[in-house]
């Protein structure tokens, strides 16, 4: 799932991106409310992680804007403004969720989950395609009752196929939702990839659409 996280502390930016990407996320990061804005006009995100304290502009005129384009988007805030009078203006603002600053990192991680379901095909963190089990919780992909220790990339991507089972998926469409903003990415990285997760997932479970990419069975 493509996260853009809109926060002007660089030391926390830094530290969630960090924490997210090791629970499979895909984190783009901008430190103003005008660079989330265009951000939004032009690149893919699935849910805005959105801090109302920016240099620019409040929050909560960000999250006005957006709503007022018609965008759908999710949006969780992400702010130090804790009281119930904050809680509920955010919430009738347009925000989807609203956690207040501090909080845990798994907390987050978990309120993130629950959108990725209303996005995919489960209704749970456990996704299943004839032998393939894998729960979006606990990061465990097993094949056959047996677990599968999947590298982050090789593991992401199982995610996306099954996710879209059923569906081709483009290389670009694969690429875009694997990799942040900025990162460079190898020629045949995908094809790399591909290859590896194959040979952990039993026969002709991934099919190659050839000159559009790559499915898994519809379930």
């Amino acid at each position: 799932m493509q996260v853009l996280l809109v926060e002007d502390d660089a030391s926390l930016a830094l530290g969630l991106r960090k924490a997210l990407t090791l629970e499979g996320f895909v984190v783009n990061h901008v430190a103003s409310g005008k660079l989330a804005l265009a951000a939004l006009l032009t690149e893919p995100a699935d849910v805005v992680i959105l801090d109302l304290g920016l240099p620019d502009m409040d929050g909560l005129e960000v999250l006005a804007r957006l709503r007022g384009s018609g965008r759908r988007i999710p949006v969780l805030v992400l702010t130090a403004r804790d009281t119930l009078e904050d809680k509920i203006t955010g919430l009738d603002g347009g925000a989807d969720d609203y956690l207040p600053k501090p909080f845990e990192m798994q907390e987050l991680a978990a309120r993130l989950r629950v959108f990725e379901r209303r996005l995919s095909i489960s209704a749970s963190s456990l996704i299943t395609n004839g032998a393939v089990e894998l729960d979006t919780a606990a990061h465990r992909v097993a094949v056959g009752g047996n677990t599968v220790d999947l590298p982050r990339r090789e593991y992401m991507l199982l995610k996306l196929l099954m996710e879209s089972a059923g569906k081709v998926l483009t290389r670009d469409a694969i690429e875009t939702r694997m990799y942040s903003w900025g990162e460079e990415i190898a020629s045949n990285a995908l094809e790399v990839h591909v290859h590896h997760l194959r040979k952990k997932m039993p026969e002709g479970f991934i099919k190659t659409v050839r000159g559009i990419g790559y499915t898994v069975p519809g379930q």
